[in-house]
């Protein structure tokens, strides 16, 4: 009878806790990355910096190339030394570097500082996070897990729209709070501000399982659900500890399953950035001619805060599409590549962007019906997204995870500097004539994902996770 009694303890759910420290810590890191996105117009106007679209993409630039250059270093790290002081030392340091932009005044090489400090600091976030949820979740359940922390870049992404504008709006030239500091540094201020709380939360909340189970956060029964998967329990209890030997760069790149994360991610993180950075200017000079400051503000604000918002429908929603497969038996691999590319049809619809936003054609409903189809892409990308973080998890052991997402993350942060430095050309290239820059970028943006599949599924054809690390 007590042997029956065991096997029918419920699990507790304590997993759920963590992705959501990793949700609100993605938020947060969304949130200080996208500060500069909608601070864009006022450092390209006359009343603002003066800088130019080239410009402001130099900015955007070396902030990628930073962000991309230290997920390698970062990655390695949070490997070795485990994901509660990793991740708890990026955001310090992305917090310090985002409040410390708010003293850069004018200059152009003192913001491209600050933000280069501040993107080796961001760099953590994803292989720490990445690296989590293959500590605390079953693969059935990662994707799920992974769509939901991610949606965290759709949340930091709204609050941005509506309290960046406001800031704005609050603390104008001639109204600087206590006479010092103009809206656009108390951006800064503020939003570095907010991850110092959430530092607290986590040194409290966050330990590997195997130490949770200990302190009776986690009981054996969801301890051993955790442990799950047949092909990693023999490896659970390494898995936990932070002795585990070192995997070098050089041999996880021997691997055709890297190249495939690693195309993935340089071929679709920089359409993401994209939009984070260039969508609040698309919809002021597209749809707000002629409009006040204040109606521009909650335009912007409006179509910002939507798009962000059904995106995390498509980060949740696409994290489960690969469960409804595998529920039927399909092998977890099959599973997530129908997926992903079923997920990767849906940006072809970026290409009827500009046709749906041309105001002669559809009047008032253009920004409405524009609006509605960047909703598709940037739900799809956030699916795309939570299903190719998890597939290193899927395929790597645990201990290597944070490695290779560094590596893929570093990939997709090279991309993003090639995405950014086309978009500040192009605009400035069609200064008269914007619509046909944004064609051809949202054309880029709209093949983008099924050349990414056809490579993935090109280098590594079947299931194969790899033994011999």
């Amino acid at each position: 009878m007590a042997a029956t009694a065991m096997t029918t303890v419920k699990a507790s759910r304590y997993r759920w806790m963590i992705c959501s420290l990793l949700l609100f810590s993605t938020t947060i890191n969304y949130m200080d990355r996208n500060v500069i996105g909608f601070l864009k117009d006022y450092f390209c106007s006359a009343e603002g910096f003066g800088w130019t679209n080239l410009q402001f993409s130099y900015l955007t630039s070396i902030f990628t190339l930073f962000y991309a250059g230290f997920t390698l270093v970062a990655g390695a790290i949070i490997d070795k030394i485990g994901t509660k002081l990793g991740l708890a030392l990026s955001l310090t340091v992305w917090s310090i570097a985002g409040m410390a932009s708010a003293f850069m005044g004018k200059s152009l090489p003192a913001h491209m500082f600050a933000r280069s400090v501040f993107g080796a600091g961001e760099a953590g976030n994803f292989p720490a996070s990445i690296k989590t949820v293959a500590e605390w979740f079953p693969k059935k359940e990662r994707a799920l897990a992974t769509g939901i922390f991610n949606s965290g870049s759709n949340v930091g992404a709204m609050i941005c729209a509506l309290f960046i504008p406001w800031c704005l709006l609050m603390w104008p030239s001639g109204k600087e709070f206590m006479g010092l500091f103009h809206g656009w540094q108390m951006a800064f201020i503020l939003t570095g501000l907010v991850g110092f709380l959430w530092l607290i939360w986590w040194q409290i909340s966050y330990n590997n399982p195997k130490a949770m189970l200990q302190k009776g956060k986690v009981n054996q029964a969801e301890y051993d659900y955790i442990h799950s998967d047949a092909d990693e329990a023999a490896l659970a209890a390494a898995a936990e500890g932070d002795n585990v030997k070192k995997v070098s760069w050089f041999k996880l790149l021997t691997y055709r399953q890297t190249w495939s994360f690693v195309v993935g991610k340089f071929m679709t993180d920089g359409i993401w950035w994209f939009l984070l950075f260039w969508l609040p200017t698309y919809v002021r000079t597209q749809f707000c001619e002629g409009l006040t400051p204040e109606a521009t503000a909650a335009r912007v604000m409006a179509t910002n805060f939507i798009v962000f918002g059904v995106a995390i429908v498509g980060s949740v929603f696409g994290g489960s599409i690969p469960m409804f497969f595998m529920n039927k038996g399909w092998q977890v691999y099959k599973a997530r590549m129908t997926a992903m590319l079923i997920i990767a049809v849906c940006p072809l619809v970026l290409l009827s962007t500009q046709y749906f936003g041309n105001i002669s054609i559809f009047g008032g409903s253009a920004i409405i019906l524009a609006t509605a189809v960047i909703c598709i892409g940037a739900a799809a990308h956030q699916a795309w997204s939570a299903n190719l973080f998890t597939t290193v998890s899927d395929m790597f052991p645990k201990k290597s995870v944070g490695s290779v997402t560094g590596i893929g993350a570093a990939a997709g942060g090279l991309g993003g500097v090639l995405v950014q430095l086309l978009a500040g050309t192009l605009t400035d290239r069609f200064a008269d004539n914007l619509q046909t820059a944004y064609m051809l970028m949202f054309a880029v943006c709209a093949f983008a994902y099924l050349i990414a599949w056809v490579v993935m599924k090109a280098l590594v054809p079947k299931f194969k996770p790899i033994t011999d690390l």
